[in-house]
Formats: structure tokens, sequence, C-alpha cells
């Protein structure tokens, strides 16, 4: 398998909406297979930064092996949750120019039938970002009752049969505990009674257990409040998106914060406290006719991107 067989979705978009300069301090928030992070190391100078985040242990070694001896780079591996924190570390909070999210899965990790991710291969029904933290699908499926996967199921994956399937795997794993790929693609195959036009039944649900399992709507969550103290005035943020929940949180995020927080009614507090912190730059951005071929993955992708205001910023 090709390590590098990554096709980053709307790279030209995400470049154009992080205006790259040549002395510029930028993060790449999910480094990926650096499809992103080379293309802005070609457009910086010597006097630029690139900071490289990302929790997959495999993603870091390969940044390290490509990009490790640039003097402009940083590679951290950790869950981007950590950024603000390291970002204040290192002396640069409120001096970058540019913060870049890519969220969901890599190709190397969907084709990898040993990280657990894809139901289409066998493999460990592992699906963590990073193998070496936190509970694995398959204990965690094995654990929970029944009200538990119902929620994950409904929530993270909006399945309208997570009731059918919350029992089936139930009654599955008091015969034999679920350890593979294709034991639960099968059991939900068997529990869904209707099928989606051109999808997979498993498909929602291996969806969301990978959000729960990683925690990626907890961690988006937590990250976009410290992507705005760490931005200088005119400095981008720009989120790619794969799911309508991760795409929401980062609108509501975006308008809350281009909105200015309300100024509650009767407190002594100063009008300049209460403004504006991001102005949101154009409309959603979706990949072309050209790329969705080129790349299937880029159908459901979406690009949001707000600018630091001088006024929020003083």
């Amino acid at each position: 398998m090709n390590e590098h067989h990554h096709v980053p979705v709307l790279l030209e978009e995400a470049l154009q909406a992080l205006q790259v300069k040549d002395d510029g301090v930028y993060v790449d928030a999910t480094y990926g297979r650096g499809g992103h992070a080379q293309k802005i190391l070609e457009k910086i100078g010597e006097r630029g930064r690139l900071l490289m985040f990302d929790r997959d242990p495999r993603a870091c070694e390969d940044a390290r092996r490509r990009f490790g001896a640039d003097a402009r780079v940083s590679i951290q591996q950790a869950p981007f949750s950590t950024i603000g924190r390291m970002i204040e570390g290192l002396g640069l909070a409120g001096k970058i120019n540019g913060i870049l999210f890519d969220l969901g899965v890599s190709s190397p990790q969907l084709d990898d039938p040993g990280r657990g991710f894809s139901f289409r291969a066998e493999g460990p029904l592992d699906m963590r970002m990073d193998p070496g933290s936190g509970e694995s699908a398959a204990d965690w499926l094995n654990r929970a009752e029944e009200n538990e996967i119902v929620r994950v199921l409904r929530d993270y994956g909006e399945e309208r049969f997570a009731r059918r399937i919350a029992r089936a795997i139930l009654r599955e794993r008091s015969i034999e505990p679920i350890a593979t790929t294709r034991r639960l693609a099968e059991i939900v195959a068997r529990a869904v009674p209707v099928r989606e036009k051109s999808k997979d039944p498993a498909t929602r649900t291996f969806q969301a257990i990978r959000l729960h399992v990683n925690r990626e709507l907890e961690e988006l969550t937590a990250v976009l409040p410290q992507t705005v103290p760490a931005l200088a005035p005119g400095g981008r943020l720009a989120v790619i998106s794969f799911h309508s929940l991760e795409d929401r949180l980062v609108k509501h995020f975006m308008r809350v914060e281009a909105k200015g927080r309300e100024l509650p009614p009767g407190l002594p507090v100063r009008h300049d406290q209460f403004r504006a912190r991001l102005k949101v730059i154009g409309k959603a951005i979706r990949a072309g006719v050209v790329e969705t071929q080129r790349n299937p993955r880029a159908r459901s992708a979406v690009l949001r991107v707000a600018e630091r205001t001088a006024e929020g910023a003083a």
C-alpha cells in the first residue's frame, strides 16, 4: 500500500482561503498525508512557518520523514483540541496567519484494513485515529448498553434503524464478541430492512461509531474557540467538513463570532468587549464536477472560511 496515496480535497480553494503569505505562520491542524501542508510550504518563504498536528502516529511518522528536516516546520502528535495551549506555549498566540482543518479520516486510514475504519475489507474493529489511546470500537461495542448504542447511531449516524441495529448487536455479541469489521457490517445488513440507493447499509453505523470512538464532535467543539485568540488580525480560519453535524458546528461557531456576543442588559460591561471577533468570508464552498469525478470523497466536502477582525482583536 502506498502511504502517500491521498488526494487532498478542495486543495486550491483551501490555499486561496488561507491567503498564504511569504513570511506567514500557519497551522495544518489535520496533517493526514500532507497534501495541504506541502502546498503551504511551497508558498511560504524562509521566514515562514508551518505547525503540523495529527493524532495518528503514522501520519506524524510520514510528516517527520518528509518534512522533519525543514527548519520552518514543527510537528506535533496530539489531538487538535490541544492546539490553543501549544500555540500559546510557542509564544505564537495572536500571531497565526491561517489555520486549516480537514476533518474526518484520510484515505490511508480508510484503505488500511488493519485500522478498522472500512466495512469493505476484513480487519480488526478498531477505528481509533490514535491506536495507542482510548477504547477501540470493538471494546466499546461489546460492553455498551442498548440505549447507548442507539443514541450514538442516531446522534452521530442519523440512522433511523438504530434500535433494530442495537438489538441485533446485543444478540450477536451474546453468542460471540464482535471483533471484526465484516462481522459488524453483516450484522447491520441483516438488521436494516430498507436499502438506500448507492449506499451500503453499514455506512451510517460505521460513521457513527468512528465519530464516537474518536470523540470527533467533542474535539471540534473544544478547538473552535481556541482558534480565535490564536489568529492574528486578518488571519484566516478554514475548515473542510465531510459530515453535516461537523459542518453545522462550524457554521454556527462562525456566525456567532461574526455577530458578536449579546450584551447582557443592565450589566456594567464595555461595548468593545462584545465586538465581533470573526468575519465570515463568502459562502460555503463545495467541490466542482471535475474534482468529484476524480475524487468521489470530495462529494460531501464543505469548506467554510472566516477572518479574524482587527476590532475583535483589539
